[in-house]
């Protein structure tokens, strides 16, 4: 069971909806005529697409992969591997990589090559939050809904060991000294 003792409100429902209608409105602006597939990184990332696509008013498609990060240990950053790869053909095809939230940047620089190998016309990233200042690999990101420092976050799809994901806000985890 969690201890929500601890759980401090970062983004209301209130706060994500309009980021989710602010970056909605830009890819709607930028893809209009085209035809975008969007590849949801599970398992985070579900809530926040189902959001966004909903919003969307272009053409549409809809891709999921997951990720993981083999032999990670202090001294590698470990391997990525799908656990589930794309199954869409790509080629010619604008691709839009949907992230809950985006730290070291390795899986989003992993999966970014893939797509761009698979054939995709374009790869742009869109990202919920960006925790730019953890970035290990740089990968360009297009969307951002809001810039945020290093904390551990939960709600809304990002979960604390699977618990928390159906919070339908967003919070930070503050324990006392």
């Amino acid at each position: 069971m969690l201890d929500h003792r601890h759980f401090h409100k970062y983004l209301s429902r209130a706060d994500i909806e309009t980021l989710v209608h602010d970056l909605a409105t830009r890819i709607n602006r930028d893809y209009e005529g085209k035809t975008v597939v969007l590849v949801g990184v599970l398992k985070g990332s579900f809530l926040f697409m189902a959001d966004l696509v909903r919003a969307l008013t272009v053409d549409a498609r809809v891709e999921f992969v997951r990720m993981n990060s083999l032999g990670k240990t202090k001294e590698s950053p470990g391997t990525v591997v799908f656990a589930k790869d794309i199954s869409t053909d790509f080629r010619g095809k604008h691709a839009l990589i949907v992230e809950q939230i985006i730290d070291s940047g390795r899986a989003l620089k992993f999966l970014y090559d893939r797509l761009k190998a698979a054939g995709a016309e374009s790869v742009e990233v869109a990202t919920l939050l960006d925790k730019n200042d953890k970035r290990l690999v740089e990968t360009p990101v297009k969307y951002v809904g809001r810039k945020t420092k290093d904390q551990f976050l939960v709600g809304y799809g990002l979960d604390l060991e699977e618990s928390a994901r159906n919070l339908a806000e967003v919070y930070f985890l503050k324990y006392p000294n």
